[in-house]
């Protein structure tokens, strides 16, 4: 597909509210985004790189383009999972969720893309979550019951407006004999005898409610309407038609597009902490490098469910490698008109495997690496240098090789590959390519 050199569309996005394509206003906009962190109680997995690394894209490629933007990326560092898993351990909630966000930055770290420009923990944002919680009950649009509060979903006729939630998912979210309507979810939990940390309030001791958490952190650094509200497709409900609703109920026009990436799936089931069902980022990282993960990353549709196994993961590697390739080759300047249909795959929908397949078409250096860096990756242009010992063990082995003494030649490739170098044979004789 072509564009003309006079190419001009605004960004549009999928909007999960909507159920349509929605355009951002102009540069320089403002734009700001918030999207749902992980729960910090254990090592993050794979899965949870998703919404951060498209988050971190995003805000990029808008940046790129002329944008004023703002991403908020928060933690969730109270919450049911986290009293039950300091249980387990034998260890004080605190201790752990501050170990285990300590893991998180070291593992979003390697991936080299920088962090978002605001990361704020719910422990840090109590003050306004009971302001949030207090309004909530003095309009009416929430309930005490013996230290909890509950929203009451009946006073709110848009729910489920977001995500099509049947009844009985609705019913299911928390059962409880202190709500007036099963439907309804809890914006404050009292204290329970196995949670070691609580904060006051107004309604007694105890602690948030994991969707009000996000609806107080995103008005706090973002205002009251924002443009983009991004999370797992698996956060859509009950997490985000609880955001919605809550924010909504105090007259809040909340998030104007709503962002929710796919999944992704092992051996067909969604990946979740909770399933068991994990491959830990950090093991990842270590097997097959930050690059090839981007790449996988770029390679899927951002709102679409991604399949995750070693296959694709050796595909991607292998997309890594054809695109640092491409600087070991001879300068060629692209065709007119490249950059722009880079431009308008991204703008149309945020489309990174569009975009990725143009990339794959050009061996003009300046472009790809303009590119690459959009998304982390300009790593991928640089040229190593082989140290004097690689270098001397090639140059053995081409030796070997002209002997036609093959086993030698072969001897010393394995001897050249534990240092860490790869030989390629050529045309015009050998290259090294540090092995990653």
């Amino acid at each position: 597909m072509q564009w003309p050199p006079d190419y001009d569309r605004s960004m549009r996005l999928y909007d999960s509210l909507t159920r349509r394509l929605v355009e951002l206003p102009s540069p320089p906009g403002p734009i700001r985004i918030y999207v749902c962190g992980s729960t910090v109680y254990q090592r993050i997995h794979v899965g949870n790189s998703r919404p951060f690394v498209l988050g971190m894209w995003l805000r990029s490629w808008l940046r790129h383009t002329g944008y004023d933007v703002t991403f908020v990326h928060n933690i969730t560092d109270v919450d049911d999972k986290v009293y039950a898993e300091s249980v387990k351990q034998g260890v004080p909630s605190r201790e752990l969720s501050e170990r285990a966000t300590a893991w998180f930055f070291e593992d979003t770290d390697a991936l080299g893309l920088g962090r978002p420009d605001l990361e704020p923990r719910a422990t840090e944002t109590i003050p306004e979550i009971v302001e949030f919680i207090q309004e909530l009950v003095d309009g009416e649009k929430a309930y005490v019951a013996n230290g909890d509060v509950y929203f009451s979903v009946a006073g709110f006729p848009e729910y489920g407006s977001l995500s099509g939630a049947r009844l009985e998912e609705m019913v299911t979210q928390e059962t409880s004999e202190l709500k007036r309507d099963q439907r309804d979810f809890a914006l404050w939990k009292s204290q329970k005898p196995h949670e070691d940390a609580a904060w006051d309030s107004p309604w007694g001791p105890g602690r948030p409610g994991w969707h009000i958490e996000c609806s107080a952190m995103a008005e706090k650094f973002l205002g009251p309407e924002f443009e983009i509200h991004g999370g797992g497709n698996d956060l859509r409900f009950p997490h985000h038609e609880n955001e919605l609703a809550q924010s909504r109920s105090l007259g809040h026009a909340f998030a104007k597009i709503w962002m929710h990436n796919g999944m992704l799936e092992l051996d067909a089931a969604k990946m979740s902490k909770s399933l068991g069902n994990v491959v830990a980022l950090q093991s990842v990282l270590e097997v097959w490098g930050r690059e090839a993960l981007l790449v996988f990353h770029l390679s899927g549709a951002w709102s679409k469910p991604v399949d995750f196994d070693d296959h694709v993961m050796q595909q991607a590697s292998a997309r890594a490698d054809r695109l640092r390739d491409v600087f070991r080759g001879a300068h060629q300047a692209a065709a007119e008109c490249s950059w722009e249909r880079f431009s308008a795959a991204l703008d149309d929908d945020f489309n990174t495997p569009a975009a990725l397949a143009v990339m794959h078409e050009w061996r003009d250096h300046d472009l790809l690496r303009r590119a690459l860096g959009v998304f982390g990756l300009e790593s991928l242009a640089e040229t190593d240098q082989a140290p004097p010992e690689a270098a001397a063990l090639a140059d053995r082995r081409h030796a070997a090789r002209e002997a036609r003494d093959f086993d030698e030649a072969d001897r010393l490739r394995a001897e050249l590959e534990e240092t860490g170098w790869e030989v390629r044979d050529e045309a015009q004789g050998y290259r090294l390519v540090r092995i990653r």
